[in-house]
């Protein structure tokens, strides 16, 4: 049995057992959550069509996670104008176990157990890394390493150097003495004399 049902603006096709990523919903994880805008049921051959809803009809499930979707990235550009813009944006999105459907005088239920594994979980046992979630990592202080101290400078080094500076006189560069023109040099000029 599959129900056609309505949630976040947007229609999924679901069945007993079907995990659903939609929009973001309310709720805990392990949550019932129960959608009563079921469109369409059908079983085989045999399909309902609501107007615009069928009467009667629910579809069960159950909160698993609400997490960031996927980066979707923005970005604007006018040519030859210098302007460039990048954004980025993560949708906010509750992960779902579908566990039953009824209406229409019939009731299919999913005989599984819900496990409450969370995406981020999955993905740390798939790379061999363990799994800190978000709140305990908040609350594990991590070990700062601390970087090396430098070694100080000769202290005879230092003062003998501190030394030379003092005792030589800083000089000042002898400035230069601007060349007169003599007439034989201004031969472009209006006056000049030959």
């Amino acid at each position: 049995m599959y129900a056609v049902i309505k949630t976040g603006g947007k229609q999924y096709r679901v069945q007993p057992g079907d995990l659903l990523v939609v929009e973001k919903l309310d709720g805990e994880p392990g949550a019932n959550v129960a959608f009563g805008e079921v469109l369409m049921l059908g079983e085989g051959d045999a399909v309902t069509i609501g107007a615009p809803v069928v009467e009667g009809a629910s579809v069960a499930a159950t909160l698993i996670e609400t997490r960031k979707g996927e980066k979707v990235k923005i970005f604007k550009k006018i040519r030859r104008q210098g302007y460039r813009r990048t954004k980025g944006h993560r949708q906010i999105e509750s992960v779902l176990r579908v566990t039953g459907i009824t209406g229409a005088g019939q009731d299919a239920k999913w005989d599984g157990e819900v496990s409450l594994t969370t995406k981020a979980e999955l993905n740390a046992r798939a790379r061999n890394l363990p799994y800190i979630p978000a709140v305990a990592a908040d609350a594990v202080e991590a070990p700062v390493a601390k970087a090396p101290a430098k070694k100080a400078a000769p202290k005879k080094a230092a003062a003998a150097s501190e030394a030379s500076a003092e005792a030589a006189p800083k000089k000042a560069a002898p400035k230069k003495a601007a060349a007169k023109k003599t007439p034989d040099q201004n031969v472009g000029d209006e006056g000049s004399a030959e």
